[in-house]
């Protein structure tokens, strides 16, 4: 079976001189993540579509492995934007950012 690409800012993947060194950075700096990483979660993460279709660009986000009907899956814990402070129920969308200038 083969994966598809990753295509997400937070993957990193070292394969020089033969190293096969894959991990989630974003799941790797979150201390209260108890399940282990896997490659094959980034096929069904939600973080790279968040961060595309969200009008906020100073989104950061944490997220963790939980474990739903038998399992695992990346799910987003918190999401903040960063310009304006502002912890975001929903990481698609930043009221600030998206409000209209004045």
């Amino acid at each position: 079976m083969s994966q598809k690409p990753v295509n997400c800012r937070y993957f990193y993947g070292d394969y020089f001189r033969g190293k096969n060194v894959e991990e989630c950075r974003l799941l790797a700096r979150n201390p209260e993540n108890k399940r282990p990483w896997r490659r094959k979660l980034c096929d069904t993460c939600p973080v790279p579509e968040l961060i595309i279709t969200s009008d906020c660009r100073h989104l950061e986000l944490e997220a963790e492995v939980t474990r739903k009907f038998l399992r695992d899956q990346v799910e987003v814990t918190f999401a903040v934007c960063t310009k304006h402070m502002l912890e975001l129920d929903d990481p698609r969308t930043c009221p600030q950012c998206a409000a209209p200038p004045n």
